[in-house]
Formats: structure tokens, C-alpha cells, sequence
């Protein structure tokens, strides 16, 4: 068997759930990855179990999962122990093969750089976002037999975006994607912003919940989840460098 576990929020949510009914997901507790999972593992005879969880909760940590928390959770405070009542990497790699984490849209809401970088800072900046993606990128590399798939950054629609913003996303993006990411490792990037904008510089209209609100629309979600649960097996079976 192979365990692959999602870590999100109400973004990721939307792509878990795809166009599934809320009530009948209430009932089943499946979503349209995990289907689409269910019909993969049955046609092609594997055993490929995959789960969501919210991270980091609303308590006691808080329901923030930007760059900083991911490090200030994975890395600064790494260990065998729970921080804040919140797996480590060492806890999660120990019962699961395959890593998924994301960022919700407010991670788009970039501030203009100091020339003064801080790891330790949840600002919200370029400067300080590639120290702690490089500093989760080292830290991943400590688990060699496991897989990380990390999503780039959601954006947010015009109306609820800043142009700065927006161009300091795309910035954060084009690093993330030509710098940051390196061939032949375990650490895989899931294009989330490409679909999002649709080239771009916001979440389209279309894309989004409503134009005042850049949550996915139940279309966009729908059509999404098969692709994502394509992305997650592909990178499984060796398919995507």
C-alpha cells in the first residue's frame, strides 16, 4: 500500500471535493480525488490509499499555512514530537509515503521587501518566503524514501487582489518554479496558480467562487480533481520529474 496524505484548507477543500454534493460527502466522507483514486487503484489492480487533513487546525495553532508555518512547524521546530499539537515532518513521513501541502490565496497578499530578509517572520514577503522554501526544501531532502508534492501559490481574484500583489505573486511563482525546484530530487510542484489564472495575473472570474470571493468554483473544482489526482499518481509511478 501506498499513503499519500493532503494537507489543506478551504482551497484544497474545494479541489478534494470537486462537484461532489456536500450532503452526500457528509454521508460517504469521499470527495472526487478519492474517487477518482478508487476507480485508478480498480482498473489498474494498485493500492493507493490517500486522506485530507486540515493543517495546521484553527486551534490551538491557528489557521495559518504560509511558508512561515510550514517552517516555523517542519523546521524550526522539528522533531518526533507534535508542535502545537501539529504533526512534524517526522511524524508524517513515518505513517505516509507521499507529503501533499498547500497555501490558501491570503499567501498572495505579498509586501514589498525590506532588503532585510528574516526566516523567523510570518510577513508576508518574497525575501523572507525563499528563505523558509529553501530551509523546507533542505528539510525534505533529510527524507530521501518520501515524496512531496507542494502546490504553487493560489491567487486571488482582481477584485480582491492589489495589482502589486499580483505581480509580487508571479514574481514568488517564476522562482518557485525556475529556481527553487530542482530535477532528479523528491519534491515535486503541482502548477495550481497556471490553472488558477489561466496565464494571467489573477484567479479568473470564471475560476473563482464569485468575483469578491477567490475560493474555486465548484466547475473549476471539478474539472481539477482528476487532474490532481492524475498529478499525485503520475509522480508515484515515476511518470513526472
Amino acid at each position: 500500500m501506498t499513503k499519500i496524505i493532503f494537507l489543506h484548507h478551504s482551497t484544497g477543500e474545494a479541489i478534494w471535493k470537486g462537484e461532489t454534493n456536500k450532503y452526500i460527502y457528509k454521508l460517504t466522507r469521499k470527495g472526487d480525488v478519492q474517487k477518482y483514486f478508487e476507480a485508478y487503484n480498480q482498473k489498474n489492480k494498485t493500492d493507493y490509499e490517500i486522506r485530507a487533513m486540515n493543517f495546521p487546525k484553527n486551534s490551538p495553532y491557528g489557521w495559518n499555512n504560509y511558508p512561515f508555518d510550514y517552517y516555523n512547524i517542519w523546521v524550526k521546530n522539528a522533531g518526533n514530537r507534535p508542535y502545537i499539537e501539529e504533526p512534524t515532518l517526522e511524524m508524517l513521513t513515518a505513517e505516509n509515503d507521499v507529503i501533499i501541502f498547500k497555501h490558501c490565496f491570503p499567501v498572495s497578499r505579498i509586501v514589498p521587501d525590506t532588503g532585510s530578509p528574516d526566516i523567523d517572520s510570518d510577513i508576508k514577503s518574497i525575501e523572507n518566503y525563499k528563505l523558509q522554501y529553501e530551509a523546507l526544501k533542505n528539510k525534505m531532502h533529510e527524507f530521501k524514501n518520501n515524496k512531496f508534492i507542494v502546490w504553487t501559490p493560489a491567487a486571488n481574484t482582481k477584485l480582491k487582489s492589489k495589482e502589486d500583489e499580483a505581480l509580487r505573486t508571479r514574481e514568488f511563482y517564476n522562482w518557485m518554479i525556475n529556481d527553487w525546484d530542482i530535477q532528479g530530487d523528491n519534491i515535486f510542484i503541482w502548477d495550481f496558480y497556471k490553472y488558477e489564472t489561466d496565464g494571467g495575473l489573477y484567479l479568473t472570474d470564471a475560476n473563482a467562487h464569485s468575483p469578491d470571493n477567490s475560493h474555486p468554483s465548484v466547475a473549476f473544482s471539478a474539472r481539477l480533481a482528476p487532474l490532481f489526482g492524475k498529478f499525485i499518481i503520475d509522480v508515484i509511478e515515476g511518470r513526472i520529474d
